[in-house]
């Protein structure tokens, strides 16, 4: 009897082991093969500061109220509150020590796209890599081309303050296996290249639905409610609904949406405000074509 008692612990025992290895391998950070940033070629740096804008880089990464030049000055620091505790965000100017100077090609776009930091460790997603896992191979270069020219900032940025159990990383590797995917957020039509354009930018390196679109517990983005407005993440009003189906902005036409993204006057010569500010001065630098592509995707999406 007791030798029967010892084979059967023994089992359940090599059955939790097997049952841990298997969790451990579904959820290990999974960064590219180093083939993935292979060839790509000297980066393009007039696109490079274009995805630059577009992914409002400055908006996360400048110093708190920085203005003009010193908004490309990306030392970190800046908080964003959030139901899972506070997030700062990193120093991620070309200073060896203190941004990601003295990281590679291949580091920062596993970075970018697979949420996997320099030291294989599982990344937040309050860095929007979850949208970001849609960008280009050619764009991640050309971006990491133009942030080696800025200026280099020896500010070293807070960790995040986060309690108990969102300070575990391990869990994040569940959280990516729920909610992580490069697939497109909406079908569309997607034959016509304004559309095409459109939905790369706003799904992509824009990243606009991680403000616009509500979440899970768990802080996963439900996917029926795309762009259909969610809570403020730092907790004061709403991030209002941009579908066709909105009472604030389903009435405009592509042609207004594209204009407010470049002068950030509405219809009615109302302003932009809140948050949306420092997204509208970094649209406005985009080509008009761009802001026309946004506005196209914007205006063809199912109206919730």
């Amino acid at each position: 009897m007791r030798q029967r008692t010892n084979w059967l612990l023994s089992g359940l025992v090599l059955l939790a082991l097997a049952g841990a290895g298997v969790l451990w391998w579904l959820t290990k950070p999974r960064p590219w093969d180093e083939a993935h940033w292979k060839g790509l070629g000297q980066p393009d740096l007039a696109n490079g500061e274009q995805v630059f804008w577009a992914g409002g880089c400055t908006g996360c990464h400048a110093a708190p109220g920085a203005k003009d030049d010193q908004r490309l000055v990306l030392a970190g620091g800046r908080p964003l509150k959030s139901p899972f505790g506070t997030f700062y965000a990193p120093n991620i100017s070309p200073d060896k020590t203190a941004g990601i100077g003295g990281w590679t090609l291949a580091e920062f776009g596993n970075a970018m796209t697979r949420g996997v930091g320099k030291d294989g460790e599982h990344l937040y997603p309050s860095f929007p890599y979850g949208s970001y896992a849609r960008m280009t191979a050619k764009d991640i270069n050309d971006l990491w081309g133009f942030l080696q020219t800025l200026p280099k900032s020896a500010t070293v940025a807070p960790p995040h303050d986060l309690p108990f159990p969102y300070n575990i990383r391990l869990a994040l590797g569940g959280w990516k296996l729920l909610y992580l995917t490069d697939d497109q957020r909406v079908a569309l039509d997607t034959a016509e290249p304004k559309l095409a354009r459109g939905q790369y930018l706003v799904e992509g390196p824009g990243h606009c639905g991680e403000c616009h679109t509500p979440r899970d517990a768990l802080g996963g983005f439900e996917p029926e409610r795309w762009l259909a407005g969610a809570p403020n993440p730092e907790g004061e009003g709403r991030i209002p609904n941009i579908t066709p189906g909105s009472k604030s902005i389903g009435g405009w036409s592509a042609s207004d949406i594209a204009s407010y993204l470049e002068t950030g006057f509405t219809p009615d010569f109302d302003t932009v405000g809140g948050s949306m500010v420092e997204v509208q001065k970094n649209l406005a630098k985009l080509p008009s074509e761009d802001r026309e592509a946004i506005a196209a995707y914007l205006k063809a999406l199912p109206p919730l």
